[in-house]
């Protein structure tokens, strides 16, 4: 079979597509491997205009990519447009990961494909915001299916990069949910707690309700939030898409509103995470 059988965009490395397992060792793709390269498809076309549009203004592109794994994200995103950019002095994708040897199999990979314009880190998420080998700022972080509270982390860091694009991808989202559980013995004084009183409610509606403050947490930074699904992704639950585009927008009203609900959900313990300074 060729690769246009594969629908495989014009370029794309196929050693990567192996190393991603989206094509098997002998270059064939079966209907798994088709539906994860639709998904890959599908999420860089909403990443593909915001690098286009750092590129214009800065004549470079700086992208983090938060809590990366095996940095099948940043991987994806270099192939499709960084490693056409020879021409642009600076631009660089890094992925920042806390298992070591996660790190040390995505820098090898990296220089088995002459990806020049990657870069891995082993720092935790105070160490990465410090860091002398990143940059002070960024154009976009990004984090895909960051469990639990490292969404928040890559926000907080972002929000330190003062990064003008955020793309989140949250994932198994149970801090907010356990505050909720804990608090279920008190009584609030309005019948919405009906809301979470079942166990599987807890869970779902805390899942919903962090996203929510994330949105409030960067409008109230001055960003204009879109959420959305991430339409193809039939295989996770987790479908949730959160792009952020700084505008230096007015803060006082989500700051309010973030508070508000903080104050009527019970959740006054989570202030400091969701209020994090830039």
């Amino acid at each position: 079979m060729s690769s246009k059988t594969y629908e495989i965009r014009p370029n794309q490395s196929i050693e990567l597509l192996k190393a991603l397992h989206i094509l098997t060792r002998d270059g064939k793709m079966n209907q798994d491997s088709r539906r994860k390269l639709k998904q890959v498809y599908h999420l860089f076309q909403f990443i593909e205009p915001l690098l286009e549009e750092a590129r214009r203004d800065n004549g470079r592109v700086l992208l983090v990519d938060h809590g990366a794994g095996k940095s099948y994200l940043g991987f994806i995103l270099y192939d499709l447009f960084f490693k056409s950019l020879a021409g642009d002095e600076g631009s660089h994708v890094y992925g920042i990961e806390t298992r070591a040897e996660l790190v040390s199999q995505s820098t090898e990979l990296a220089a088995r494909l002459g990806f020049k314009g990657m870069s891995f880190l082993n720092l935790s998420v105070a160490e990465s915001i410090d860091s002398p080998h990143l940059p002070p700022a960024v154009d976009i972080v990004t984090a895909l299916h960051a469990c639990d509270t490292a969404t928040d982390d890559a926000i907080r860091f972002a929000l330190h990069k003062k990064a003008r694009y955020i793309v989140l991808v949250p994932c198994c989202q149970a801090e907010v949910a356990g505050v909720l559980r804990r608090n279920k013995g008190k009584s609030l004084a309005n019948a919405l707690t009906e809301i979470w009183r079942h166990p599987l409610h807890t869970r779902e509606f805390g899942a919903q309700i962090t996203n929510v403050l994330r949105c409030l947490q960067l409008e109230a930074h001055g960003y204009q939030v879109s959420v959305t699904e991430l339409v193809g992704w039939e295989h996770s639950m987790k479908n949730e898409l959160i792009i952020g585009q700084y505008k230096d927008l007015p803060r006082r009203r989500p700051a309010e509103r973030l508070a508000e609900v903080l104050d009527a959900l019970g959740l006054d313990t989570l202030r400091e995470r969701f209020f994090a300074a830039a």
